[in-house]
Order: C-alpha cells, then structure tokens, then sequence
C-alpha cells in the first residue's frame, strides 16, 4: 500500500516544528514576511549602507531628471579590459580566455552583479499537463503545457512550480530548434505575431513563466526558488537575485527540452524584452547549453554600460523597486554613505561588455528600437552599442566574427536604425519599432538559419 506523507504543522514559540508518521522530526524556520522596503533596508544594514544615492527620474522636467547630455555620459570612460588578466598578463590565446580570464569575470560578475548559485538547490520534476494538436494560423502543431515541480521536501512552507508551454510544428522533417522565451506561458494564440515568425520559419518555441520561478519585486525574496532554498529567510549579500533565479529557471526548462525528441536540444535559444532581456542575456552568459539568444531592449542591468549616465543608473537598480534583480552586493554602487565609503559604478572589476563577452562565441543578437516609436532614451541604446563593440575582441580570439567594426567603443559611432551588423555570432540591429523586438524577428531568424545551417525545407539541421 503506497504510504502517504501526512505533513502536520505545529506552531511553538520562536519555531515551527514538522512532524511525520514515522515520528521523525526536524525544525524548520519560520518565513520571513517582508514588504519591498523592509527586505531592501535588511540588505543595507548588512552592508553598512547609511544612505543611498536617488535614482534619476524618466520625466525629462523633473529637478532631478535623468542625464541625455552626451557630452556628461561618460563619467568613467574606461572600461575593464576584457584581454587583460588581474595580474597584468595579456590573454593572447582562448585557452587563456578559458581557463584564466573568463573565470575572472565570472567570479566578479556573480559577487559583484547577479549574485551566485546556491551549492544545493534542488531537483525539478517536469510534468506534461495538457498535449494537444492544435492549429497556429494555417500551421499545425503540438502544444504542450508543462508544470516543473522542486522538490520542497527541505521547506514544505515553500512551493515553486516553474510553468512553461512548447510550441513545435507537426509537419517538421526531425528536431527543430526552439526559442525559449521569457512571458506569460499560456497555449498558442495565431494573434502573437513573434511566434508566429518562429513556426512558419519551421522553428519551436517555449514560453517559460518567470513569476512561476521567482516574483518580480523585493517583497518575494524570501518565497520562490530563492526563498526556498533560503529556508524563508532574508538574502545574504553575494546570493543572488531575481535574474540569475530567472536564468536558472530557464536552465530548468531546458532540462526538460534535452528529453523532447521533438526538440534539437543543441539549438536551443532564450529570448526577453526589457527586463526579460536582461535576464535572457544572463541566462545565455550563465547557463552554456543555450546555444543563441535574441536580447530584447535590456538596459541597465542588460546590455548597457553601468559606467554610463545616461538615462537609466546604477541607483536605478539599487533603489526599492528593481535592486532584486541584483545581488545585494550591487547596493554598494550606489551608496551615497557607507561604511565602506561613497559607491560607483568605476569601483566594479567588470561592466556589461563582460557579460555579453562570457556568451563567447555563442550566438548573440543585441536588438533595440527607437525613442521616437517608445523604446525609451532611458535604455542608452548607444550605452549598448558600446558594449557590443568592445565586446567583439573575445569573440574574435574565439574564432568567430563580431559586428564587424573596430573594437574601440570610444569613438565606434553607433550606425543609424534599420542597419543589420549581421555578419559575425556577435551581431547588432536597431529597428524602427518601439519598445519589443518583434520588428528584429524575421532578421534575428534568418540570421540564426544561417548560422546553424538550419534548412526547414530539406533535412534540417544540417
């Protein structure tokens, strides 16, 4: 006879203790309920923060509105050298890249930006829930709805259940490549003009929930993945935040596309917009098995340079509504008053162009619109353009092609919208849409075919 876990939870003072059938026991922490303010001031007091710098204001007639004077942008012109070990010696080989300066940039990315992985985090189990044929347009395919449980045995007062759904067409000649994509994970809809690209163009997609993984606020900390393998409790200040739990939630969703024969798992992309590009640059940075990423509009925090003022800051991310997508360590940036003094982005070993560098020689696409059609000044388009052009010297050690210009992001003028930079793995778009990258779609497709010598028509994946 299956034994059923019976789970009873007793409330004594200071503690909440579990107990089972088999009369074992073990004590559990009880949650901790913050709102954004009070887990934000919980993170200042530990690093002896007394106050920090206003973020500047999106309204152009504010007092304290946000810099778009180019000739004040660059506060902090020169970048960290991304062929240049901390000891001086120059990278000349990608074994050198490899095995000494990417790991650099990887151990000060996590401490110093996204926050680092839990030793222990634990295991998801996917479930189909819903498989259906369905219709997409004039387009047949299989939709599936998937549910990945983790396993909360260690903290029953946490459940995290990731939701994502996959899209392939029926009629494909084998495995497809997929585009995970950052959203809302709900069943195909024909008025979704993204993926609808995607499947003509004999591509799968998926759609991952990022709430399902962890909330988008501070408040949500101590619940979801984070909070989960938290016990409840507050973050420490190199744990990581809500866009490296985003990334690892992809990860997790691609687990479960490695075991879909449907799916070509080696050409597997992730995709986001906004602030969702954020979190799609640092899953590609992050998690190696993604092979290509479309990065939507992602800003400070994405793509754009920390160094730069220019719209969105660095006290941006540092202030109550967006630090949790950080490490607490990035607080320090923006620190008007501390025990360790007055914080900028200058003090940090590692910028944006880092980050897109660590995705080296993977399929890259930066994408953005225009401030004329509503994809703001406040994302410094030309704070990204900066990255990506210094960014080109690792993919070229690597083997592979960049946008195609020189690597000196100090004098590179950024070329006008509607140019396509899509020669190398690395390459650049900035269409004359708003705030999406739908208008990029169809080139980011047909630069990814060419590039994976994907021919939907013949065999394939070649």
């Amino acid at each position: 006879m299956k034994k059923t876990l019976l789970i009873l939870f007793i409330l004594l003072p200071g503690r909440i203790v579990a107990q089972n059938p088999t009369g074992s026991s073990g004590q559990y922490p009880p949650p901790v309920k913050f709102i954004d303010e009070q887990d934000h001031q919980n993170m200042t007091d530990q690093l002896g923060i007394k106050s920090l710098r206003p973020g500047p204001s999106g309204n152009e007639s504010a007092p304290n509105h946000a810099n778009y004077d180019e000739s004040l942008a660059n506060p902090f012109p020169n970048l960290p050298d991304l062929l240049t070990l901390k000891n001086g010696k120059k990278v000349t080989t990608p074994d050198i890249w490899w095995k000494e300066r990417r790991p650099e940039i990887v151990e000060d990315m996590e401490k110093e930006c996204y926050g680092k992985l839990p030793k222990k985090i634990p295991a998801v189990k996917w479930t189909v829930v819903i498989s259906e044929r369905e219709m997409v347009g004039f387009i047949p395919v299989i939709a599936k709805k998937l549910t990945g449980h983790v396993d909360n045995s260690e903290y029953p007062f946490i459940d995290v259940n990731i939701s994502m759904v996959l899209v392939v067409p029926v009629n494909a000649k084998g495995s497809v490549p997929v585009l995970m994509m950052f959203g809302m994970a709900n069943l195909p809809s024909p008025a979704q003009p993204k993926t609808q690209q995607l499947l003509t163009a004999g591509w799968g997609y998926a759609v991952i929930d990022p709430s399902s993984i962890q909330a988008d606020n501070g408040a949500g900390l101590t619940k979801g993945i984070i909070g989960l393998v938290n016990k409840g409790q507050p973050r420490k200040p190199d744990d990581w935040g809500s866009l490296r739990a985003w990334a690892w939630g992809a990860a997790r969703g691609l687990d479960y596309l490695e075991t879909d024969t449907a799916v070509d798992a080696k050409h597997v992309g992730i995709e986001g917009v906004s602030r969702y590009g954020k979190a799609a640059l640092v899953t590609l940075a992050f998690e190696d098995r993604f092979a290509l990423a479309l990065i939507g509009s992602s800003g400070k925090g994405g793509a754009t340079l920390n160094r730069r003022n220019f719209g969105e800051a660095v006290e941006s991310l540092t202030g109550t509504g967006e630090y949790h997508w950080m490490a607490g360590n990035y607080l320090k940036y923006g620190a008007a008053e501390s025990v360790s003094g007055v914080g900028n982005a200058d003090q940090m070993h590692v910028d944006s162009h880092c980050l897109i560098a660590m995705c080296a020689p993977r399929l890259t696409f930066i994408s953005y619109g225009i401030p004329e059609k509503g994809d703001a000044k406040w994302l410094d388009q030309k704070g990204s353009y900066m990255a990506t052009v210094a960014t080109g010297s690792v993919f070229k050690l690597l083997g592979v092609k960049d946008i195609g210009v020189s690597n000196d992001y100090k004098t590179e003028i950024m070329p006008p919208y509607n140019t396509s930079m899509l020669d190398g793995e690395l390459a650049w778009r900035q269409h004359d849409g708003g705030h999406t990258d739908a208008p990029n779609m169809k080139y980011f497709i047909e630069w990814a075919n060419r590039k994976i010598n994907y021919n939907p028509g013949t065999q394939g994946i070649k």
